[in-house]
């Protein structure tokens, strides 16, 4: 399979990731973080382990932990808590500087070339998202903004340690593994500091089960999938096309007008998503004569 046939099923993963912040608003019940975060990876990681009967050695149990935590466990939480404090546009903005870190840390964890070509598309993107979703009506919540940046610190670790410590099985179980580490990981955070669900209505269990089945477990296999075939710094900048997704669905969905200045920002995120996949690609050595 062609390395451009891989980025674009790994690009999948972000589109999908965008309608997180739509979901959130419209179909899940208000204030509930944890309890997304729970219901997005715990059901969707048993699911998958049951049906591929693949379980984790021993000596893999703490690296799942800690990947589960970081992928999972807190990316989900804070991504909600973000979700729910914050316009969808702003949250994924503040998100947006997560192709930095990786790019940092990919460097010291995995001696990775930090190419400068990588770098400028990463703020080219970040910029572009500020274009698309920065305006002056944002309403920055602090708790929100830091959550975002949290979130976005946590992912990006786990992608850098995913790409680091690679088990020798499929993406799909590596996927289900770090689910359902992350959910039980969730489980008793959620029963002590969260209140019980109130009664869910039809439209809450689509949203859950939209969340945890394919902005869950679809999404984050072909997430994992990507980052064994592309490199953490091969898909990381297709993470800008996250806030474009949920900016487009708030268009088509919620009559959310685009203005002159967010078309501009979808071009850039566009075009920084393309060059930074190609900063990404390996160097190839000059033919011998």
């Amino acid at each position: 399979m062609s390395r451009l046939t891989d980025t674009l099923i790994t690009a999948l993963t972000p589109i999908i990731w965008g309608s997180t912040y739509i979901t959130t608003s419209q179909l899940l019940p208000d204030g509930y973080p944890l309890h997304a975060a729970l219901l997005r990876s715990l059901p969707a990681g048993l699911i998958l382990l049951a049906i591929l009967r693949v379980l984790p050695p021993p000596g893999w149990i703490w690296r799942l932990a800690v990947l589960g935590g970081l992928n999972f466990s807190l990316f989900f939480t804070m991504l909600f808590i973000s979700a729910y404090r914050l316009p969808g546009g702003v949250a994924a903005t503040v998100g947006a500087v997560q192709p930095l870190i990786v790019l940092l840390l990919a460097r010291v964890l995995l001696s990775a070339t930090l190419r400068p070509a990588a770098i400028a598309a990463a703020l080219a993107g970040l910029a572009g998202v500020g274009m698309l979703v920065l305006g002056p009506e944002a309403r920055l919540d602090p708790i929100g903004v830091i959550a975002a940046l949290v979130g976005a610190l946590s992912m990006a670790t786990g992608v850098v340690l995913t790409r680091r410590w690679q088990p020798p099985v499929s993406p799909l179980t590596f996927t289900a593994w770090q689910l359902t580490a992350g959910g039980l990981l969730l489980l008793p955070v959620t029963f002590f500091l969260e209140p019980a669900l109130p009664r869910l209505t039809t439209v809450n269990i689509a949203g859950y089960l939209w969340l945890g089945i394919i902005g869950g477990a679809l999404a984050y296999f072909l997430w994992f999938r990507g980052i064994a075939r592309l490199g953490p710094s091969g898909v990381t900048g297709l993470g800008f096309l996250s806030p474009l997704s949920a900016i487009l669905l708030g268009w088509l969905i919620l009559s959310e007008a685009l203005t002159p200045l967010q078309i501009a920002g979808a071009i850039v995120v566009l075009a920084s998503v393309w060059a930074s996949s190609r900063a990404a690609r390996p160097v190839q050595a000059p033919a011998r004569p």
